[in-house]
């Protein structure tokens, strides 16, 4: 399984990012899939999540409004779609699949808001 993270930068605070996760190695079309991030000095925290059919999602509170996850089965990736960001947003982003009871993670982009 390989989950290859992109799409990470410098930023201004109010400017927007998109994040992208290509992956291989698991049915995409029908793996649960995720956004985390993990700032200096903080534990990774989940920020967004897609089920398989990309039916439901799920942001965490600071993101609701702001962020977009979405998926596309056809080119086998995960995107989050980030509007709005802030200097609380600065963390690496790593993308995650759960596939037959194991976590999956990509190699994570670093996103850097600056006020």
């Amino acid at each position: 399984v390989q989950l290859q993270a992109s799409g990470g930068g410098l930023v201004q605070a109010g400017g927007s990012l998109r994040l992208s996760c290509k992956a291989s190695g698991i049915i995409f079309a029908i793996t649960p899939l995720a956004w985390y991030r993990q700032a200096p000095g903080k534990q990774r925290e989940l920020v967004a999540s897609i089920t398989s059919s990309g039916d439901s999602t799920y942001y965490t509170d600071s993101v609701k409004g702001r962020f977009t996850i979405s998926k596309d089965n056809i080119r086998r990736t995960l995107y989050l779609h980030m509007n709005s960001l802030n200097a609380e947003d600065t963390a690496v982003y790593y993308c995650n699949a759960v596939s037959r009871g194991t976590d999956f993670w990509g190699q994570g982009t670093q996103v850097t808001v600056s006020s």
